[in-house]
């Protein structure tokens, strides 16, 4: 199979359906981002995390490729559906379970945190900041072409988990949480 196609010489990509569309569509910037955000999971999955963190991780990184088959479907095209994996209530539940796991291990939070700490934490939040940005981008497409509501959910409830995993990952490691005090004084 060749790598490259020449078909997106000019500027166009094709959607799963087959229409063209320019690669700064608003759909593809949505896609785009969120293979973004999956490529900054697989480098906070390569750093020394534990098996639970790096199974879940995982399954997460298969989930954002289901986003992004729904994102990069042809609205037009019914006939789509069909070959495209569906993203179901119990993906989302999943990041809610780990979530309620993970912050039963960790004291209550009191202030913002900084990020950083420990390179695995860095990497967390950027994955993090990623995120939010893919569900900025698809909340805007969404409302010019509404997909299943469940990718916006489930990108915000990744978010959610990402800052999670991240106090997880800091407190594993032992990494100091710098609080954020804002000055007050002017």
């Amino acid at each position: 199979m060749k790598i490259y196609t020449k078909t997106g010489d000019k500027g166009t990509t094709s959607l799963f359906g087959g229409k063209r569309v320019a690669k700064h569509n608003i759909r593809i910037d949505s896609y785009g981002t969120v293979d973004e955000l999956n490529a900054n999971l697989g480098l906070v999955r390569d750093q020394d995390l534990d098996k639970d963190s790096k199974e879940g991780l995982i399954t997460i990184q298969e989930k954002l490729f289901t986003v992004g088959a729904i994102l990069a479907s042809d609205p037009g095209k019914s006939s789509n559906a069909s070959k495209i994996p569906e993203l179901k209530a119990d993906d989302i539940r999943f990041l809610e379970k780990e979530i309620d796991r993970m912050n039963e291990e960790l004291l209550e939070m009191t202030h913002f945190v900084l990020p950083g700490g420990h390179p695995a934490v860095s990497h967390c939040h950027v994955a993090r900041t990623v995120c939010r940005r893919a569900e900025r981008i698809c909340a805007a497409l969404f409302n010019l072409e509404p997909f299943d509501e469940k990718v916006l959910q489930y990108l915000n409830r990744l978010s959610d988990y990402l800052f999670v995993l991240a106090r997880s990952i800091a407190k594993q490691k032992d990494a100091d949480e710098v609080k954020w005090i804002p000055d007050t004084s002017h």
